[in-house]
């Protein structure tokens, strides 16, 4: 098997995704093409050496439609011999696209890839591509589609995790974004006046504990599939991710003594479907499965980007398995810094890699879920002088 590495990894700030958020008055290709500059500045020839470009994005209408790779490529200036790939994997997407460039290098269908994903909240709200099938009614109740908000709430009642441990993750979130170290930024694009992100907002216990459950009004939208079982709502809008713009773009591929030394080494990747219902769960699996084909176990991760699907997955991440919450999410995690959809993975990929070399550590986990059952995860290497 061919070692493949991420030579480099970068991302824009998290802009607000709402009009009059810090990047909405940009478009997403040219956050994309600001990554590759980004990464050309930092010393990798990312246009002389790689031969796609795939890119995450899930609302692929309007600002986002026509083939988002395909303009991005052009508005990046990447030669015409790049392929682009445009992939829609929900809120994973973006750690799915450095998986496949990591299958490509290593089954020697490209070299060299440029993985990632965009999102723009501003242009392109949630839900927005209005698919058949957010309303279908030709599957079974317990396969059709649900919110992810509410998926959260029927987690958290089904794994009793309390208000009062959700609360107590935002509160983490919030204050570990508030200060965290400029190292954490190190791999940050800046671009309209920010170097970084614009989301987190200030809070404190007593804030977090007045506000309301946010999801009984959208609970009833959909109780013709829930059925006649009472929920216990017990997320606010203190422990969802607010929508961000955003984008990330990693360069991925074998050792090339052309480039500058690569910052880490793919160690295993998984993906993972579940239960609709329980679909914030797939990540765990993920989890699991490049856990056992490293060998490695969560003690041994000195950094872990963990993606806070709503409060409750870290809630269970910190309750049922085996870490240190000090090596989880240490600059804050999506509660805090917002979640643009298809570029999150990539852009935990990134902030993953700033963790490691703040900790100095070795070992280095991600986790991403999504709606519907979708989960990955991916552990790495840092390299430094261990290449």
């Amino acid at each position: 098997m061919t070692e493949i590495f991420i030579h480099d990894a970068v991302r824009t700030p998290r802009g607000k995704g709402k009009p009059g958020g810090a990047l909405a008055g940009m478009m997403p290709e040219e956050l994309v093409a600001a990554c590759i500059d980004h990464l050309e500045a930092r010393g990798r020839p990312v246009r002389a050496r790689a031969e796609r470009l795939i890119l995450s994005c899930v609302g692929q209408v309007a600002a986002q439609g026509g083939h988002i790779a395909m303009v991005a490529k052009l508005k990046a200036g990447l030669p015409a011999t790049t392929a682009a790939q445009s992939l829609n994997n929900f809120c994973a997407g973006g750690l799915t696209a450095i998986g496949i460039a990591h299958a490509a290098a290593d089954s020697g269908q490209s070299i060299h890839s440029l993985a990632g994903g965009v999102e723009m909240l501003s242009r392109v709200p949630f839900m927005a591509d209005n698919a058949a099938h957010y309303t279908a009614t030709d599957l079974p109740d317990l396969s059709r589609y649900i919110p992810v908000a509410l998926a959260a709430d029927l987690l958290a009642q089904a794994e009793g995790i309390t208000r009062a441990e959700l609360d107590a993750v935002a509160l983490t979130s919030q204050s570990r974004a508030a200060a965290a170290p400029a190292a954490m930024n190190a791999s940050v694009v800046p671009m309209a006046g920010l170097t970084a992100d614009e989301t987190p907002r200030t809070t404190s216990a007593a804030s977090l504990a007045a506000l309301p459950p946010a999801f009984p009004g959208l609970a009833a939208q959909y109780r013709s599939i829930l059925g006649d079982a009472p929920i216990d709502h017990r997320h606010t809008m203190g422990h969802a991710p607010p929508l961000a713009d955003g984008a990330a773009v990693a360069l991925i591929g074998p050792a090339d003594a052309a480039l500058p030394p690569p910052r880490a080494r793919i160690l295993a990747f998984a993906e993972a479907g579940g239960d609709v219902r329980a679909s914030l769960t797939a990540g765990f699996t993920a989890m699991e499965r490049v856990l056992a084909r490293t060998g490695l176990t969560l003690e041994q991760m000195d950094a872990t980007e963990f993606m806070e699907a709503f409060a409750v997955t870290q809630a269970k991440f910190l309750r049922d398995f085996p870490v240190d919450p000090a090596r989880v999410n240490i600059a804050g995690g999506h509660v805090a810094r917002g979640h643009p959809m298809g570029a999150t993975g990539a852009i935990l990929t990134a902030t993953l890699l700033d963790a490691l070399d703040h900790v100095d550590g070795r070992y280095g986990l991600v986790v991403a879920s999504g709606a519907q059952g979708v989960g990955v995860a991916m552990i790495v290497e840092r390299l430094g002088e261990r290449l």
